[in-house]
């Protein structure tokens, strides 16, 4: 009976069904309550229906990172806009992993090169070639953007304005002992995470522009 039941069920599972609910389970209840079983029990099937779609844990967890990650790159990446590319790939990402924190230590501790990731970096790096970046530095591009996002949700704790208690705690130091701290943090404004991540971001894409459009060095490079 139990075997009908999951027969029936899984015929309505897709690899994309199992991975929204893994997010959602372990936004809800954390990464350490994700098992295959507690999954299935999410979708309402066996666990064993599951294995048709990610053949093991591992595999659901590069799929996590695999679904988060592909939100965020945008639709029309190219060689003419590759900066506001990069600037909306940033921003969508950092907010993806705001919404869902507990990809944030995934994303620190495995590649997850699963074959829609490899594309979608493909995809980024071909364009960034295209404008001019030699290939090995197209790379090194979509590496730095991406480990600044992370880096950034990480001091953030996963959650948007998290840190800028911060500059409030650096605000309430003795100004007699700390003069310049405390008059950084009292300019920092209402939402010094939000601007130090648009400054650090448009700093990144100025320094990237001066790899950008250098023939003599794409011809040596790639």
């Amino acid at each position: 009976m139990a075997a009908r039941r999951a027969r029936g069920h899984s015929a309505g599972l897709t690899r994309q069904v199992v991975l929204e609910a893994a997010l959602g389970l372990s936004d809800r209840d954390g990464l350490k309550a994700l098992s295959m079983r507690r999954l299935g029990e999410e979708l309402g099937v066996e666990a064993m229906a599951l294995y048709h779609h990610v053949p093991n844990k591992d595999a659901l967890l590069d799929g996590m990172v695999e679904q988060v990650v592909a939100e965020a790159v945008p639709e029309e990446f190219g060689p003419a806009n590759w900066q506001e590319g990069l600037r909306t790939y940033a921003a969508a990402l950092d907010a993806a992993l705001a919404a869902h924190p507990q990809v944030v230590p995934l994303l620190m501790s495995r590649p997850a090169v699963t074959p829609r990731n490899l594309q979608l970096m493909e995809t980024v790096v071909g364009a960034l070639h295209g404008a001019g970046f030699p290939l090995r530095r197209a790379l090194d591009v979509v590496y730095a953007v991406t480990s600044f996002v992370i880096g950034h949700a990480a001091a953030q704790g996963g959650a948007v304005g998290e840190a800028d208690g911060e500059s409030a705690d650096l605000a309430a130091m003795d100004p007699e002992a700390y003069p310049l701290l405390v008059r950084a943090a009292e300019e920092s404004g209402a939402a010094p995470a939000a601007e130090r991540f648009d400054f650090a971001l448009g700093a990144l894409l100025s320094g990237f522009e001066a790899e950008a459009g250098r023939p003599e060095r794409a011809a040596a490079e790639g």
